[in-house]
């Protein structure tokens, strides 16, 4: 039993960490593509994308971080829940905003357009895949788990608390 909850601190160490890295490799991603974007406002265009994808991956990174003092109880921090329950309502506001910001400054060439919105659409993913239906499963597993429309462990964990 001990060993299965090491794993599993270990497991969520890892996810908690790889978010955070995302966070940060984005950022610098961004910064560099920023340079390489001649278009007008696609550099605003970008940070408006690029915001609300940042703001749900530390969600989840600090998520994933945290589960790792609940697993032996069981059950997440009723005050730490309401904060996630609070964080479900105001990400698609975020994610709004950032939309209304990607197309007051969308870019004039169609490539820039495209990564800008792609950016965006992935922060629109993240949200889905953590606070409504799993979309991330390994490789070798996703076709056959992604039509199961399981629950999200955070979701999950939101509702065991209370």
């Amino acid at each position: 039993m001990r060993d299965r909850f090491s794993r599993l601190r270990r497991k969520y160490l890892s996810l908690g960490l790889g978010e955070l890295a995302a966070v940060a490799a984005f950022a610098a991603a961004a910064f560099v593509l920023q340079q390489r974007l001649d278009s007008a406002g696609a550099g605003a265009a970008l940070w408006f994308a690029l915001v609300p994808l940042e703001f749900v991956l530390i969600q989840a990174g600090v998520y994933w971080l945290l589960a790792r003092t609940w697993i032996v109880p069981g059950r997440m921090p009723l005050q730490l829940a309401r904060i996630f329950r609070g964080l479900r309502i105001i990400n698609p506001l975020v994610l709004l905003v950032g939309l209304a910001g990607v197309i007051a400054n969308l870019p004039s060439t169609q490539m820039a357009a495209v990564v800008v919105i792609v950016v965006w659409a992935f922060g629109i993913a993240e949200y889905v895949n953590y606070y409504l239906v799993r979309l991330s499963y390994p490789w070798t597993q996703w076709a056959s788990e992604i039509g199961r429309w399981r629950t999200p462990k955070l979701v999950k964990d939101m509702r065991a608390a209370g």
